[in-house]
């Protein structure tokens, strides 16, 4: 089956929206949620118009702390309140993961207490696009004189559809290949990452050998939060993806896809080389257990603290048909709700901007591992004393927009685990199950996307 674009919808309009998350361990819990509602998604409108609205004195920011953020993010928060006397900012907790902090989101919409703004993931800022919940921030930019130019195109681009902003990046990141250096000088392997999937198959039996008491060369990340998100890179290297590029026809069930879900379960089912993290692959590499793993930038600061050996990172790896681009980008914006007064509408804008400022979003990267979204931020810094991070910086001119079908259908992610679970745990069979999953996916757009679009 394949889904022809609605004629306004093209990518001129929908510039490249990216991903996850996802996170340390909780930037990935994306999936499931609530559906999209029956009301029509806005389309293009005049931007809204903040002129003499003067900002409410207090406001609160409802977020997940993603990659343990909560401490930096006050810091902030606190810098923002000696720098000016006119706003307060309240940081609220509002969940452990993406998908925490959705559901509260999402059930305030019906009548609870809106946040001022919100923490928004890859997964879940489009739905609440279409449910008319989100402002676009065009005019709020204007209003505060706030050039958005020095933000990271590759990164403000995520939030832009019907030529309005709807977000504004702030805990961003790449998945990033992260190995034990000790154990790869125990196996004679070269001190980098492997530029194929195909040639680290080549050095796992080596790892394995050379490492009395190893558990597996490489683990997958766990299946609920990174399958959606980082197997997009071995779709892509296999030439398919989860959908066809920038376009809702679906193509998981090609042999392209299935063939990148295939070389995974042989990887764990026929070399026994890879095993499949049951809560943080990160937290496997870092004890020693596994000798690579994939996993967010948002988790590299947490790595370096608690593993006792030197830890590598690279850009991931490529397949047979392709070695680059073939990484996602991923993790969180802050957005601002539609259903509260204008004063605190500008307010929130005001602490966004300072939020995610040169400084600020250097404190951040620092702080936790994401990457700085301002082009101007001077990241030497942060490179001298971890020069991982540098790697994440360069991968990103090198990233690809994620497949629609992961970012664009709701739950879609959570029925990508799931399918994945099937493959990976219980030994199914690839086609059967990336078969069902197109039927799935296609049924989600359906009934809960294409509706809503122009």
């Amino acid at each position: 089956m394949s889904f022809s674009q609605p004629a306004e919808f093209n990518r001129r309009r929908f510039l490249g929206l990216a991903a996850g998350g996802l996170s340390a361990a909780a930037l990935a819990a994306c999936g499931g949620g609530p559906s999209t509602s029956n009301e029509p998604a806005s389309s293009a409108k005049p931007e809204l118009d903040f002129t003499g609205v003067k900002p409410a004195s207090n406001i609160t920011f409802w977020s997940s702390n993603p990659g343990s953020s909560q401490q930096v993010t006050q810091e902030i928060i606190d810098a923002f309140h000696q720098s000016q006397s006119d706003i307060k900012v309240q940081l609220v907790s509002a969940g452990s993961t993406y998908e925490d902090i959705a559901q509260k989101f999402q059930a305030a919409q019906a009548g609870g207490t809106l946040p001022d703004l919100v923490v928004l993931s890859d997964v879940w800022w489009f739905r609440y696009f279409l449910q008319d919940s989100i402002i676009p921030l065009d005019g709020l930019f204007k209003a505060l004189n706030w050039d958005t130019s020095d933000y990271r195109e590759q990164l403000l681009t995520d939030y832009k559809y019907n030529n309005s902003t709807w977000a504004v990046p702030w805990a961003r990141s790449t998945p990033l290949f992260y190995w034990n250096k000790a154990h790869w000088a125990a196996a004679g392997l070269p001190d980098r990452a492997p530029t194929t999937w195909d040639e680290f198959a080549e050095w796992a039996p080596k790892l394995q050998s050379a490492n009395a008491g190893l558990q597996h060369a490489f683990q997958l990340p766990a299946l609920a939060g990174y399958a959606g998100w980082s197997f997009q890179n071995n779709l892509w290297g296999q030439g398919g993806g989860w959908s066809a590029k920038e376009s809702f026809d679906v193509t998981c069930d090609k042999p392209e896809a299935v063939a990148g879900l295939q070389f995974l379960a042989d990887a764990v089912y026929k070399g026994k080389w890879s095993g499949v993290a049951g809560k943080d692959s990160t937290q496997d590499l870092s004890a020693g257990a596994v000798s690579a793993t994939i996993g967010s930038t948002g988790s590299l600061v947490g790595i370096l603290k608690v593993a006792k050996f030197d830890v590598g990172a690279g850009f991931l790896p490529g397949g047979p048909k392709s070695t680059s681009p073939v990484c996602p980008t991923g993790g969180a914006g802050v957005g601002i709700p539609k259903k509260i007064k204008p004063e605190n509408q500008v307010a929130a804008a005001t602490f966004i901007k300072f939020l995610t400022s040169p400084e600020n979003t250097l404190k951040f990267a620092q702080a936790t591992g994401y990457m700085p979204v301002r082009k101007s931020a001077d990241a030497s810094a942060i490179i001298a004393k971890t020069p991982q991070a540098k790697v994440a910086i360069d991968q990103l001119s090198v990233t690809r927009n994620q497949d629609w079908a992961r970012v664009f259908l709701p739950g879609a992610d959570q029925e990508m685990a799931n399918a994945c679970a099937t493959i990976l745990t219980k030994n199914g069979d690839v086609q059967a199950e990336m078969t069902k999953l197109k039927s799935t996916l296609e049924g989600i757009y359906t009934s809960q996307v294409k509706p809503h679009l122009k």
